[in-house]
């Protein structure tokens, strides 16, 4: 388990795929991004993968518990919005890979320096 507090969601995922020798594949799809963030990130240029997530938690379990335990956490009101977002593979090792909403495929790189907004 980690915070994404610091980095958000796509640094976090990065240090354990590169800590561990593994892939992580994400489905965009499945990320859980409130409305709210997302408008607000469009507005700044920010992507939400980047923004740190105060009060959450990134779990990575075996497949086979993993319905059980998204169950479990979904009975807190703290983790209603539990989500399977991706899966753990070997290769390619140490990267994190994102399925986007279109079915094609990023990279999702470490942040570096500072968050600054996208200018188009």
């Amino acid at each position: 388990m980690r915070d994404p507090t610091r980095g958000g969601l796509a640094t976090t995922l990065n240090e354990i795929a590169r800590q561990s020798g593994v892939a992580i594949r994400l489905e965009e799809a499945a990320i859980p991004v409130r409305d709210g963030v997302s408008a607000a990130c469009e507005l700044l240029g920010y992507d939400p993968l980047y923004v740190a997530n105060e009060g959450k938690l990134v779990a990575i379990v075996a497949a086979e518990a993993a319905e059980a335990i998204l169950a479990a956490m979904r009975q807190h009101p703290l983790g209603a919005e539990a989500a399977i977002i991706g899966t753990v593979t070997a290769e390619p090792a140490g990267q994190v890979l994102l399925r986007t909403r279109i079915g094609g495929t990023r990279l999702v790189d470490m942040l570096t320096g500072e968050m600054l907004p996208r200018i188009c």
